[in-house]
């Protein structure tokens, strides 16, 4: 019987040292692994530099070969030629079928548009001050700071809740020797702490409906972490989400039906290829649903498909 990994499509991880760190690892193989299966793993860069000293470390534990590269001269890069030349040899192997490519420079992004034009999946990754022309010429493309500061905020979150359920296991098993404690006077008069005041307000929140995530619900464009989208001038938070706004709408002008409902998985489909660094993460939600309800210009509908299964459809709402 053949394997159902016969079916995924191949990545080669090319990783540029000079402008990617390496907190950003796990993000960069977990979001290649979303899409296939990682069947090159490089990593370029002039490795006897005190600069990349940091990687070596993480090159072993996750199997990613070090490809040396030489700074022939101050102030040029030969590790992107290196890597350019790189993956073109890997392209006319036959062996992949897509590419992931970690920079936050612009000089791949011929690199990028090359390799679509051969029919490669184009995965780029990088930080938010990547250019446009490198994120346009992916297929998609991942903001790597975005994601590493919602993953370390919802790490810090369930951490949070850990600590918070063992105070709660201790009070059971010592609940029979509550009322000796109760008879001293100085603890009928101790004022209780802050933390035993917030324990309260944890147990009896009420999360907000459509929210993916146990973290405090959030405005659409609030990047979470230490990026803040609020942080933009409101004519940049308009003209993003705006962005947002015209692309799904498109979508649902060229795929719904006589009534103007169009199925949740097309959008969800159709919008990457619209928009290649349109990820609902970057605005705190796990899922397209809540995001797209958040932005209160849609109405849902849940039907039951032919195999009884829940489909959620949306529309434009009437103005």
């Amino acid at each position: 019987m053949a394997s159902d990994t016969s079916h995924d499509l191949r990545f080669a991880i090319l990783i540029d040292a000079d402008n990617i760190a390496p907190k950003y690892i796990k993000i960069i193989l977990d979001e290649v692994a979303n899409s296939g299966i990682a069947t090159y793993k490089r990593i370029y860069g002039d490795w006897t530099s005190q600069r990349l000293t940091s990687w070596k470390n993480v090159l072993l534990d996750n199997s990613i070969i070090p490809m040396q590269q030489y700074s022939y001269t101050t102030g040029k890069s030969a590790t992107d030629s290196a890597m350019i030349i790189d993956a073109m040899d890997i392209l006319y192997s036959g062996t992949v079928d897509g590419f992931a490519l970690v920079s936050s420079d612009s000089d791949f992004t011929r690199l990028a548009a090359r390799l679509r034009e051969s029919g490669m999946q184009v995965i780029g990754m990088g930080e938010e001050k990547t250019p446009e022309p490198f994120i346009s010429a992916c297929n998609q493309f991942k903001y790597l700071d975005l994601l590493f500061a919602a993953r370390r905020d919802e790490d810090d979150v369930q951490e949070d809740d850990a600590e918070s359920d063992v105070p709660a296991k201790r009070s059971k098993r010592s609940s029979k020797a509550a009322p000796k404690k109760a008879d001293k006077p100085s603890d009928a008069h101790k004022p209780a702490s802050s933390k035993a005041k917030d324990e309260p307000e944890k147990e009896n929140a009420v999360e907000e409906p459509g929210t993916a995530s146990p973290r405090p619900r959030r405005a659409p464009g609030d990047m979470g972490g230490d990026i803040e989208f609020s942080e933009l001038p409101r004519t940049a938070r308009r003209s993003h989400m705006r962005r947002i706004r015209s692309a799904v709408d498109s979508i649902v002008d060229q795929f719904s039906d006589e009534e103007g409902w169009v199925f949740l998985g097309t959008v969800g489909s159709e919008l990457p290829k619209r928009l290649p660094d349109f990820d609902v993460r970057n605005y705190g939600f796990r899922k397209l649903s809540p995001f797209l309800k958040s932005l209160g210009v849609y109405e849902f509908e849940e039907r039951a498909n032919t195999a009884g299964a829940r489909a959620i459809y949306l529309r434009i709402k009437e103005q």
